[in-house]
């Protein structure tokens, strides 16, 4: 038996399909896919399925000192034990095996991990296969020329694998014991992630130290025959053409003479074509600056490209290459479109061209292509909205490359206006060239009507705009990517997951990105005390010591070694400054959640966390002042810079999804629930009869609103209202509850009629029903398909599974996209316990952990 082993699930479908055409049957062996055809047997991994760690006694970070780790040993381990389970019982039976991983540093790596436990079982022969894409022409070529593993190749991947392992646990826990820090506050260093940090952090600063200055910009309305169009008023300043005018005197001068101006005369008019290039082909650095225009994250961006890779649309999406290789035929591959609804057009302008000559870029591997699309082009219902999206930039950054260049006709003219310089620009696209086909890139054109030296034009409006200067924007993350690249911060297959773990640790947030006070605080740590660990050389130079590997020219033991004593040198300078490092980073971390002064004492009031995960706002004078306030019950609090002009706290909104909302001042919500009294409203339907409880309207400490019984917590039934408004209640009974109907705002233009709040929050529930896959967003017949094939049949099935695993066994999902799902089924356990509030507090439904009844979002 051949054995074909590949980096994911949806891989190993892939590939089977191709060398089985079509006939390859589906088997399963301990919770993992396998595909058979003849002899032939093919089974995909979930990218590492055996991890680096340290051994267990160093586990318990109180007991074990974090200099230690620098020369502790590092073992391999299981991270996916059925997987590893199932190759080991497959390579028993082989005759030969294949690797088919995907061919780039980690990928080798993977292949070699998956040679070593096949090394564990049998003696056989195992071969390596490489290709770019996986479609049916490169898959076959490339099985029909095997290789062998590129062991260099794997070490470098190998010596990353160490190298981030020691540097990132040694300096976290440092840091994190130094502050006190842990569980999951722990605070997270890396190798990359420190130095790709600073970067953030060092603009912020630029941005928080700059000094605007006050400038004046003069424009007039001029033209002839109501032709009119903009002038920008300037002046010579040492040779330069200077539109920004430094002292108010002297813009206050010149306005006043534009105004007195009877009209203008054309002075100079100059004409010139400028030939418009087409881009370069898509590397994975511009692939993502090019998608982040369209919205998409880093990590996003590169999600969906590795799916359309894997079902063989698009070529392998991590790559440096901007040139294409010389078997790539330009006219066979855009003819592959002719008949597309989508591209055809396009294809049919490229075609009738005399020659196809794609441009090149200045970097040129060996690897893999640049990424374009394979030819092999799916039904537009095959892909998501957003699949389709950056799958069409893909074809369409590939049309722009073997696309005939553009060219701009400009025209510019300088009037003179009473003494005064006037200037304006216009452009006009006259052979659109690759803009045809390539819509991503403006083309936008400024009208200029056609004029000769010493027309008469008339002044029509003149304006005088005060202005400033701007500080420099924030790096978007596509911006992030290439300065990274340029300073030689991890490598394209990295750059994207950096990014996304500083997301994901409290470091940065919104995007563009900007740094949180905790992230401030590392950094200002690191600068003080161990600048080594944010130190962009440093890392610079360990990335290339690990190409050094790749290339044969040093070793991984070697390299390894060297991380270990530059790691060395950083503890140096650490050791006499851990009192230090810690008092620092634990007084900065308070900087997010302090929102004001006390009422009660001396010290500020800060957003704490209890025990059992709850937020609430207590004093930093604790335990001497016990001061509380609750917080809603659902979402995490972010500190706003609004302040309450009554108390002087700052507002808060909690963050929770679609269903984030403005919280406002703390002490304001609890004030008013404190002054307000319960509005009876009617009898408990489930104490009313026996115990005389009733319900009625309450105003939770916390912000809520709801409908609750007088009983509790003796009776613990409520209903939610909805967070903001005036409630009405009228004289409208209930028939079916005898409850009075509530409305929302009754003096609105649009009062929300709420009705009975038994019979609305049923309708709610109704209507927020997930009874079947089709009923979540973003599935539909032939996603739900694919999902019940691997054991998803129902939405509770949702709830439990690693979105990343799934998104290897179903073709055609992503991660993300079960995340989503998973974000919109119901919270099956409602019963929260919240002791902050009073009065019947989230009594049995929390009234802010999902929309209010009869609206989508308040």
């Amino acid at each position: 038996m051949e054995l074909i082993i590949t980096e994911k699930n949806n891989a190993a479908r892939r590939i089977a399909e191709i060398l089985s055409d079509g006939s390859a049957s589906t088997t399963q062996r301990n919770g993992v896919n396998v595909y058979q055809w003849g002899t032939k047997t093919c089974v995909g991994l979930s990218g590492h399925v055996v991890g680096v760690d340290f051994p267990v006694e160093y586990s318990d970070w109180r007991d074990v000192e974090p200099v230690e780790l620098i020369d502790a040993d590092i073992v391999k381990s299981p991270t996916q034990e059925n997987i590893v389970r199932t190759l080991r019982q497959l390579a028993r039976e082989a005759d030969e095996a294949i690797i088919a991983t995907d061919y780039d540093r980690e990928g080798e790596l993977i292949g070699k991990e998956a040679y070593e436990l096949i090394r564990d079982e049998t003696d056989v022969p195992v071969k390596r296969v490489r290709f770019s894409s996986i479609t049916e022409r490169e898959v076959r070529d490339a099985f029909a020329e095997p290789d062998d593993i590129d062991f260099d190749l794997a070490a470098a991947g190998e010596a990353r694998q160490v190298i981030d392992l020691v540097w990132g646990a040694a300096l976290t826990r440092f840091l994190s014991l130094s502050a006190r820090q842990l569980g999951e506050d722990f605070i997270s260093v890396g190798r990359v992630q420190s130095p790709t940090l600073k970067l953030i952090v060092d603009r912020e600063r630029e941005i928080q130290a700059f000094d605007p200055e006050d400038y004046w910009e003069l424009f007039a309305d001029i033209g002839k025959d109501g032709d009119d169009f903009e002038a920008q008023y300037f002046y010579d300043d040492d040779g330069s053409e200077a539109e920004r005018v430094w002292d108010e005197a002297d813009a206050e001068a010149a306005h006043e003479r534009l105004r007195e101006a009877d009209g203008a005369e054309v002075t100079t008019v100059r004409r010139r074509t400028r030939t418009d290039n087409p881009p370069a082909p898509f590397n994975t650095t511009a692939f993502i600056s090019a998608a982040g225009s369209l919205g998409y994250s880093a990590q996003r961006a590169m999600s969906i490209a590795e799916e359309l890779y894997t079902t063989g649309y698009i070529t392998y999406p991590r790559t440096d290459n901007t040139v294409y290789p010389e078997d790539l035929d330009p006219e066979e591959l855009v003819a592959a479109f002719g008949e597309s609804r989508a591209f055809g057009d396009a294809a049919e302008t490229l075609l009738a061209l005399d020659e196809l000559d794609p441009t090149e870029g200045d970097d040129e591997t060996t690897d893999h292509p640049p990424i374009h699309p394979t030819g092999e082009l799916p039904d537009r219902g095959d892909l998501s909205e957003d699949e389709w999206e950056v799958y069409e930039l893909v074809v369409r950054r590939f049309f722009a490359t073997v696309a005939e260049a553009a060219t701009w006709a400009h025209l510019r003219i300088v009037a003179d206006a009473n003494g005064c310089q006037l200037k304006a620009t216009g452009k006009r696209l006259v052979e659109a060239g690759y803009h045809e086909v390539y819509p991503y890139s403006s083309a936008s054109e400024s009208f200029l009507p056609d004029l000769s030296e010493g027309d008469a034009l008339d002044v029509t409006e003149v304006r005088l705009e005060a202005k400033q200067t701007q500080p420099p924007r924030r790096y978007g993350q596509s911006r992030l990517i290439e300065t990274m690249s340029d300073l030689g911060l991890g490598t394209k297959a990295t750059r994207h997951n950096t990014l996304e773990k500083l997301y994901d640790r409290g470091y940065i947030e919104s995007d563009p990105p900007r740094p949180t006070a905790l992230a401030e605080a590392v950094v200002e740590a690191a600068e003080e005390f161990a600048d080594h660990v944010v130190s962009d050389e440093m890392t610079a130079q360990l990335e290339a010591d690990m190409t050094a590997i790749a290339e044969g020219e040093a070793t991984l033991e070697e390299v390894t070694a060297e991380s270990r004593e530059m790691l060395e040198r950083v503890f140096e300078e650490l050791r006499d400054s851990r009192e230090a490092v810690g008092d620092h980073l634990q007084e900065s971390l308070k900087a997010d959640r302090r929102l004001g002064p006390c009422p009660e004492s001396d010290h500020d009031l800060l957003i704490r966390q209890s025990r059992q995960g709850s937020y609430f706002v207590g004093c930093d004078g604790y335990p001497d002042c016990q001061y509380t306030l609750p917080l809603p019950s659902s979402g995490e609090p972010l500190v706003l810079e609004e302040t309450c002009e009554e108390h002087g706290l700052n507002h808060v909104k909690m963050l929770a999804g679609r269903d984030t909302f403005v919280h406002g001042c703390p002490q304001c919500a609890a004030d008013e629930a404190d002054e307000s009294e319960d509005e009876v409203i009617g009898a408990c339907p489930e104490c009313g009869e026996e115990h005389d409880g009733n319900l009625a309207i309450k105003h939770l400490r916390s912000g809520s609103r709801l409908v609750g019984c007088t009983r509790y917590p003796d009776c613990e039934y409520s209903l939610p209202l909805p967070r903001r408004g005036e409630i009405e209640v009228t004289d409208d009974y209930c028939e079916d509850h005898g409850l009075p109907a509530l409305v929302v705002d009754p003096d609105s233009d649009d009062p929300w009629e709420l009705g009975c709040p038994i019979c609305n929050y049923k309708e709610y529930q109704a209507r927020q029903a997930v009874d079947d896959l089709e009923d979540i967003d973003g599935i539909g017949p032939a996603t739900a398909e694919r999902l019940e094939a691997v054991g998803i049949e129902a939405p509770e099935d949702l709830l439990d599974v690693d979105p990343e695993q799934i998104a290897t066994e179903v073709q055609g999902v992503s991660a993300d996209q079960v995340r989503d799902w998973q974000s919109q089924l119901p919270d099956l356990d409602t019963d929260d316990d919240d002791s902050d509030d009073d009065g019947g507090a989230d009594e049995a439904t929390d009234s802010d952990a999902e929309p209010e009844p009869g609206v989508a979002d308040d």
